[in-house]
């Protein structure tokens, strides 16, 4: 068991959360009970996964997803209210974190899909480099396109959408989970023979084609999967709290 509060303090300072200017709340974004001895962890607070948590009889739950959106209506209506009462109702916590999961070097996102695939990493690029959000390296040994998509396949459990580059053979791959498709043209620029990330946009495949670099949008849920997962796996080892990862599944 561990106080709600000792869990947000040490996950704050875990992912250090104060240096993001992101566009939604981190930590704590719905207060429960005092005490948690179950976590349940998942991608998005959607309503399937709050039910889920519920049923698990989680105190809290921790998401990369949450609520209160830059630019969304305040009001409490609708959906946001559903939600909210649902949680509110059962005293269960909401705990989310975006960016910083994203970037965190061990259990972030980029870092478990280049766990995931295989990747060595060897650093960061685009304009927030310093964050740490996009990520490069090298494959272990050079691949065709057609079996670098068939490795995202078998280990994400998603067949990506592949708009071809000129090479032959991937050697260095740049990757930025979730919706990070405008991040191809700091790969353009850094030389990268492939780029993955989660969704794709129209203009995605004219660049992709035109400055001659492999796209793959293997997903936004798919790539996400895994940093939450983990960062509940590591707060249940340090606290000794019980913990379950909840997919539900998302086809983006």
């Amino acid at each position: 068991m561990v106080t709600l509060k000792a869990l947000l303090d040490y996950t704050n300072s875990l992912l250090s959360i104060d240096r993001f200017a992101d566009y939604c709340p981190n930590g704590l974004q719905v207060e429960g009970r005092v005490k948690v001895t179950r976590l349940v962890s998942g991608v998005t607070a959607s309503m399937e996964l709050i039910e889920a948590a519920i049923d698990a009889r989680a105190d809290a739950i921790v998401v990369h997803h949450g609520y209160f959106w830059k630019g969304e209506d305040a009001c409490v209506t609708g959906m946001k209210r559903a939600r909210l009462q649902r949680l509110l109702g059962t005293d269960t916590s909401l705990l989310a974190y975006h960016l910083p999961l994203d970037a965190h070097p061990q259990l972030g996102n980029n870092a478990q899909l280049a766990e995931r695939l295989g990747f060595q990493a060897r650093g960061s690029f685009g304009n927030d480099a310093g964050l740490s959000l996009a990520q490069y390296g090298t494959l272990p040994q050079p691949l065709e396109a057609a079996a670098l998509g068939a490795l995202i396949d078998e280990r994400l459990g998603r067949t990506p959408l592949h708009v071809p580059g000129r090479s032959a053979s991937i050697q260095t791959v740049g990757w930025c989970t979730g919706a990070a498709q405008s991040y191809i043209d700091a790969a353009v620029e850094a030389g990268l023979d492939a780029f993955i990330s989660g969704e794709i946009s129209e203009q995605t495949v004219h660049v992709a084609r035109e400055c001659g670099i492999h796209y793959f949008a293997a997903g936004h849920h798919a790539t996400e999967r895994y940093g939450v997962r983990a960062l509940g796996q590591h707060l249940a080892g340090h606290f000794a709290i019980d913990h379950r990862f909840i997919d539900i599944d998302n086809p983006v």
